[in-house]
């Protein structure tokens, strides 16, 4: 493999965690900044408020995007698959 293809992957392999992990981490910062609003408006500062909200808004975000995630995951894969077949010959 030239230098050019392994730059290509590596290029490839972080766009597609970060494609994948953008979703998750975006639900999780909003609801994280919601509750921090809400927990700095009423002087409520119990850790677990903060930590439930985010943990289901994560579940359920997970749950919606899951099928564009393992597709997403499973094109790459394929992508990998592929790049590998080719070297090999």
């Amino acid at each position: 493999m030239t230098e050019l293809v392994v730059v290509k992957v590596l290029r490839d392999s972080l766009s597609a965690v970060l494609l994948v992990a953008a979703p998750i981490l975006g639900v999780g910062t909003i609801v994280g900044l919601i509750v921090s609003i809400i927990q700095t408006t009423t002087s409520v500062q119990e850790q677990t408020l903060t930590f439930v909200p985010k943990m289901v808004a994560i579940f359920v975000t997970i749950m919606i995007f899951a099928t564009w995630i393992i597709r997403t995951m499973v094109t790459y894969t394929f992508e990998i698959f592929n790049l590998i077949g080719r070297a090999g010959m």
